[in-house]
């Protein structure tokens, strides 16, 4: 397997992961925690290609053909959906939303991260102030 295969399904199995610890109700520290560690770690990787590559580098892959395409509209679509489903509970905790869409459209899925620990976090103290 080359280094890339092997990312491949590390991002996988790393996504499956969080899908189930956010599907499974979780509370405390690790419900915050965890997309708190996923938007450092995916910024720390995201790192690598910005230096190698520059910081557009990506464009190249997603205006290449129609899967590069379809991979961009599905990113797009993912987070667009993911801030829809998140504002409601934001705005709930006293959490301004506005600010948070310049980290998702700059950084993508760092951004949503670092978006979704701080609405944990509120909630969490939220619920143990109540």
């Amino acid at each position: 397997m080359t280094n890339f295969e092997l990312l491949f399904i590390a991002g996988a199995v790393c996504g499956l992961l969080f899908m189930v610890l956010l599907a499974s109700g979780r509370t405390g520290l690790g419900r915050w925690a965890i997309p708190a560690l996923l938007s450092a770690g995916f910024f720390a990787f995201s790192l690598i290609p910005i230096i190698k590559e520059g910081p557009i580098g990506f464009i190249a892959n997603h205006t290449v053909n129609f899967w590069g395409v379809q991979v961009w509209y599905d990113l797009v679509f993912a987070l667009n959906t993911a801030l829809f489903l998140a504002a409601p509970r934001a705005r709930r905790v006293g959490m301004a939303i506005g600010p948070w869409l310049i980290p998702v459209m700059f950084l993508g899925s760092i951004g949503l991260f670092a978006l979704l620990a701080r609405l944990f976090w509120l909630e969490r103290t939220a619920t143990t102030q109540a």
